[in-house]
């Protein structure tokens, strides 16, 4: 007999993660393990249950998804995450499966369709919704327009940011303020189309403007 997957339930609203934990306590073939209300939480029950899949969402008060995710796979887990969430926009999309998401489906998902996503998930397979393949491909296939370069400074600024200082380190270590770093950061997301920092981060890997360990200036 196949042993139920085992699953938890990442969401910082209450009602959602009950709709979730009772549609799967229904079906035999799987099993909620833990559930938890923010990026943080699910790091530590995930290390405590270890599930086959984590539904993740991705936007929430203290540790967000991204940031989860990316934790969870350095962790040497051996849990597939599948994105839950509502976003579908690239800032959301690519950052999500640039840290390492199996799967990324969005809550409107028909039930069936999210059971199937979650077992494909457990097998290691890569499960997107039809409306976020939709996008994915659309960015292929379609170079959009000439994409401005970021200036020495601003890319300065996103390695620090990649390596982990806050605003406050990054200008004490480039000697300027903290307002032009913040400036800085705006001008990056600008020209990355993102939002925030983890996405520009993101990004950044994907196109080559930074890589591990790298660093423009020394």
């Amino acid at each position: 007999m196949t042993s139920p997957i085992r699953l938890l339930i990442v969401d910082d609203h209450p009602v959602v993660r009950d709709g979730l934990r009772g549609m799967f306590t229904g079906d035999p073939g799987f099993e909620v393990v833990g559930e938890a209300g923010d990026g943080a939480e699910a790091l530590a029950v995930a290390a405590h249950h270890s599930p086959d899949v984590v539904l993740m969402d991705l936007r929430m008060p203290g540790m967000d998804g991204v940031t989860a995710i990316g934790r969870l796979v350095r962790s040497g887990s051996s849990a597939k995450v599948l994105v839950l969430t509502t976003y579908d926009t690239d800032a959301d999309v690519l950052p999500a499966i640039e840290a390492g998401a199996t799967g990324y489906l969005l809550k409107d998902a028909p039930r069936d369709e999210l059971v199937r996503a979650v077992r494909a998930a457990a097998r290691g397979d890569s499960v997107l919704s039809p409306r976020v393949a939709g996008r994915l491909m659309g960015r292929l296939r379609s170079p959009g327009p000439a994409e401005e370069p970021l200036s020495q400074r601003e890319l300065e600024v996103l390695t620090l940011v990649a390596k982990g200082a806050s605003n406050r380190e990054a200008a004490a270590r480039l000697f300027i303020s903290e307002a032009t770093v913040k400036t800085h950061l705006l001008h990056v997301y600008a020209k990355l189309g993102v939002n925030d920092r983890a996405a520009a981060v993101a990004v950044a890997y994907d196109r080559g403007l930074l890589t591990p360990g790298g660093s423009p200036f020394c």
